[in-house]
């Protein structure tokens, strides 16, 4: 015995799994195929997923101009100027974007107009996007200190051409060019009058702005380059805290926060990609599970000799866990190969539907992830199979095909000592290290494992429900059975069989699968519905009177250029008085501007708007009267309101207390989305009021509208954001389109696996056509013997996996905010699909077991 041991060192261990490996190459191809295709998937997607996030970020960007804004209403202080200049020592550059009104007249009109003045420097502004003018020109080349670019409603009302002189407080300009789109034109303020935009240089000589103006200015900054050293030091979350060190009463908001349409979109995009991420890598681990327990019941008589010579548990399991790792390391280096080719060939695929420039190359984090993945499946599932044969004995072994399971009921499923529990407790915490790496949330990762433990004890106590359900059967009803429909049933039981492992590997698999589906399509539903919705306005209307109204709603309905109806939300001036019975000019508050605890504006609403969710509290009943108050969620934790709180406020000459009873979030397409306090419409019966409009118009044809509205009512502003949304909803819709193609990816791969899971079996059923032919069975009723028994496998793990893939979806989609619809008639489709594969996988795998010879193989054996 000590010869034994001392004999099978490392060295020797590895040269008979080696020899074991080159004996049977094809058998271990399904373990290399499970591990490669698992690697393959979750390499290639993350790689391609994460440069199309980042591509997506670049959009998010285009839409604020900047990485990060500061926005306050005065003038920035030569002291916080000087601070912000020392970011420039980092890396960090930054623009003074002034934004006010003011009166504008021109050589041909000297009549004054009210006009929403945009003060940039064009040598720096905009760091991302451009400035659209119709002259197709860049910005830097036209603006100048003694030039102006209008936008097209300025030259309808002042019935004016380019190159007439601009006059502009002290100062006058010529006009250059018109203003096509502006890619802030969302996060600017919605100035009151049709746009101007002058440079920086040439304000102070305007004297539009001194101290006490009526102005906002906006500080645009922009991180260094992605491939510079600085980059590497700073990001927007660290340069975000500094901005508001510096500038403690501003308002800082992130390229994350610039559009909500798109911002949602990429949030959903990458909750989604993770879990499809999440599910190759479940995926993969099923199929190396099936595989290396297939080869290691086929091995079993060779253990037991092993064994009977005097070899220990211990050195049994060391010549398979370098075989098993061998196998890891070569399915994990072809995954990889396998995922540069699938980074590199997503964006070939996708260039005729998508126009984002997306790069196709491998990234480093997923080469190592995915090569750590599949090495560390692999090793974690061989430890179960390996840990049984620990305490068996030789003879039982060598008898286990002939002999049935004595062990009762849950016996035969359930962990059979401390070893195999802590086994199991090792390949969830792997697992969960795993997802927590994935998702770079640890929450997530100790959810997902956990999840996968409820799952697999509920799979299995259903497959042995189903099969000791099947044997009553049987039992009982045996002759009303044809003899081949009893052979076909009673294998699902027959003693060496592994009908509960394939069942809960094939349920785990369809529940992932269809999770997968399900997600997708409700997200996708949800982003077409809202975010990218053709219908959502992109064209407002400021200061609308109340007896403008009526007539302006008939007008937009008779325009053959807008589709759906106008919204409208009224404004009331308003003045915050107190908060908790604190006043205002008493408030610690930081990053809300005080003017606007001066001047602000409150709105009513019977019933909760258009695009907007309550978060906290509750709505109001219609036609109600008191003094409640909603909140939007943001204002609610600057000004640290708490639902219960006391708010007052001044209209006119009335003081009105209100409760705080709801918090809302703006979906950010809707009229209501800049509303900041909404109360019932009683609480403002008879205070003075001026509407707001929107409406969606055909981007095309926005330009006919402007001009009928200008028409018909020359003093209401239209302000037309149609460019700006029609970017947005593009790329919304390409996040959509991605999504689905990264899901379809996702479910073939998780097909191939499992149908490579069920092939693994195919050892298992050699010996037993062998004897079926021996003793004189027709190959059409082997046929039907194994068509009986994959069909009711597939059927039963479809039924199963499907009933727990819209339990899981119905809570992860209820987490991200979106509604769940599951399509009965795909879920039956599933159920079809999985009886059908396992069927066509089984018949694949076993078709050439056919055509073997029983004495050759009762040979073998």
């Amino acid at each position: 015995m000590t010869q034994t041991s001392a004999g099978l060192g490392w060295q020797t261990a590895w040269k008979i799994a080696w020899r074991d490996l080159h004996a049977s190459w094809a058998k271990f191809a399904f373990v290399i195929v499970a591990v490669a295709l698992g690697v393959g998937s979750l390499t290639g997607m993350r790689s391609f997923s994460l440069v199309f996030q980042r591509t997506l970020l670049e959009q998010a960007r285009n839409i604020m101009a900047a990485d990060l804004s500061a926005r306050d209403f005065h003038t920035y202080t030569d002291a916080e100027l000087s601070r912000l200049d020392k970011l420039e020592t980092r890396g960090v550059r930054h623009t003074l974007v002034t934004e006010t009104v003011s009166m504008a007249s021109t050589a041909a009109n000297p009549d004054p107009l009210l006009v929403s003045l945009k003060v940039v420097d064009p040598a720096q502004y905009p760091y991302y996007g451009q400035v659209r003018l119709v002259s197709g020109r860049a910005l830097r080349n036209v603006l100048t200190n003694d030039t102006a670019v209008v936008s097209e409603e300025f030259l309808l009302r002042m019935r004016t051409h380019i190159g007439d002189t601009l006059h502009l407080g002290n100062s006058q300009f010529r006009i250059v060019d018109v203003v096509r789109s502006e890619p802030d034109r969302i996060s600017s303020s919605f100035g009151i009058g049709p746009r101007v935009m002058i440079a920086q240089a040439a304000l102070p000589a305007t004297g539009l702005v001194r101290t006490g103006s009526r102005a906002t200015e906006r500080i645009l900054f922009r991180l260094p380059p992605t491939n510079s050293r600085q980059k590497q030091t700073i990001d927007v979350d660290a340069l975000r805290k500094q901005v508001e060190a510096i500038l403690p009463d501003a308002q800082v908001t992130d390229f994350r926060e610039a559009n909500p349409a798109l911002v949602n979109g990429l949030h959903r995009a990458t909750a989604m990609l993770t879990l499809v991420s999440l599910v190759t890598m479940v995926l993969s681990a099923i199929g190396v599970a099936m595989a290396i327990h297939a080869h290691l019941q086929q091995r079993l008589e060779t253990i037991a000799i092993m064994k009977a010579l005097g070899a220990r548990s211990s050195q049994v399991m060391r010549i398979y866990s370098l075989q098993t790792l061998f196998l890891g390391v070569v399915g994990a280096l072809l995954g990889i190969v396998a995922g540069s080719a699938v980074a590199r060939a997503f964006p070939i695929l996708l260039e005729r539907l998508i126009s984002l420039p997306v790069e196709g190359r491998l990234a480093l984090s997923p080469v190592l992830i995915g090569m750590l993945t599949g090495i560390l499946t692999t090793l974690l599932f061989t430890l179960p199979p390996l840990l049984e044969i620990r305490d068996f004995r030789p003879l039982r072994i060598l008898r286990r095909n002939v002999e049935d399971d004595q062990r009762p009921g849950l016996g035969r499923i359930l962990p059979r000592d401390r070893v195999q529990v802590a086994a199991i407790v090792v390949i969830l915490l792997g697992l969960a290290a795993i997802a927590s790496t994935l998702t770079q949330s640890t929450t997530v990762g100790e959810w997902f494992a956990g999840s996968l433990l409820l799952v697999l004890i509920f799979l299995l106590l259903t497959a042995s429900g189903v099969l000791v359900a099947v044997r009553k059967l049987l039992q009982r009803y045996r002759a009303h059975f044809s003899p081949i429909a009893r052979q076909g049933l009673g294998n699902l039981y027959r003693p060496g069989n592994q009908s509960a492992a394939v069942l809960t590997a094939l349920g785990v698999g369809v529940m992932l699968i269809m999770s997968v589906y399900y997600m997708q399509h409700a997200i996708v539903l949800d982003l077409n519905n809202t975010s990218g919705s053709r219908k959502i306005p992109n064209v407002f209307l400021v200061d609308v009177g109340s007896d403008e109204l009526p007539g302006i709603e008939k007008l937009i309905v008779a325009q053959p250029a807008v589709q759906g109806k106008l919204e409208t939300i009224p404004i009331v001036a308003a003045r915050i008085l107190s908060i908790n019975g604190v006043p205002a000019d008493q408030l610690q508050i930081q990053h809300y501007p005080r003017r606007m605890l001066r001047v602000t504006s409150i709105t009513w609403a019977d019933t909760l708007p258009v695009g907007e969710k309550v978060v906290a509290g509750h709505w109001w009943p219609k036609g109600s009267a008191a003094q409640q108050l909603a909140v939007s969620e943001r204002t609610a934790k600057l000004l640290h309101l708490q639902l219960g709180s006391q708010f007052a406020f001044q209209t006119g000459d009335q003081k009105i207390v209100t409760t705080v009873v709801a918090f809302y979030r703006s979906d950010g397409q809707h009229v209501y989305a800049r509303s900041q306090f909404i109360v019932p419409s009683r609480v403002l019966a008879g205070q003075p009021v001026v509407w707001y409009g929107a409406f969606h118009a055909d981007p095309a044809r926005v330009g006919e509208v402007e001009r009928s509205l200008f028409a018909a009512y020359p003093t209401v502003t239209v302000i037309n954001v149609a460019d700006v949304l029609e970017i947005v909803r593009k790329v919304v819709d390409q996040i959509a389109m991605i999504i689905r193609f990264l899901a379809g990816f996702a479910m073939l791969s998780g097909g191939i696996i499992l149908a490579s899971s069920v092939t693994a079996t195919r050892f298992q059923r050699v010996r037993e056509v062998a004897i079926l032919k021996s003793l004189g069975a027709l190959r059409k009723q082997i046929v039907s013997m194994l068509s009986i028994e994959f069909l009711m496998l597939g059927g039963i793990a479809g039924a199963a996996g499907v009933a727990f893939a819209l339990a899981l979806s119905s809570i992860l989609l209820h987490k991200l905010d979106v509604s769940f619809h599951p399509g009965w008639a795909i879920s039956v489709a599933a159920m079809l699909a999985t009886a059908i594969l396992a069927s066509v996988t089984g018949w694949l795998a076993c078709w050439s077991i056919l055509q073997q010879k029983p004495l050759e193989v009762l040979r073998e054996e």
